[in-house]
């Protein structure tokens, strides 16, 4: 998400994107990732609504993507 997110800063003059949509399994893996890199906190933190600024959807049946701000949709993996 980072990745995709420094990508679409560098081609569109640091406009945010519209939004990342994740599975509710990517959304849980999102979430694991952060419990990771936390120390004491990692059994409280819940899922944040954003991520670096940019609105998280967890929506069924998609590939994980983030919306540009043209409405373009690039895959996260």
């Amino acid at each position: 998400m980072t990745d995709k997110l420094i990508s679409h800063w560098r081609a569109n003059n640091n406009v945010y994107p519209q939004k990342f949509v994740l599975s509710p399994a990517l959304r849980d893996e999102y979430l694991q990732c952060l419990r990771t890199m936390t120390t004491n906190r990692a059994k409280t933190i819940t899922a944040p609504d954003r991520h670096m600024g940019v609105l998280i959807e967890v929506a069924e049946n998609t590939p994980g993507v983030m919306v540009a701000a043209d409405g373009t949709e690039v895959v996260l993996q």
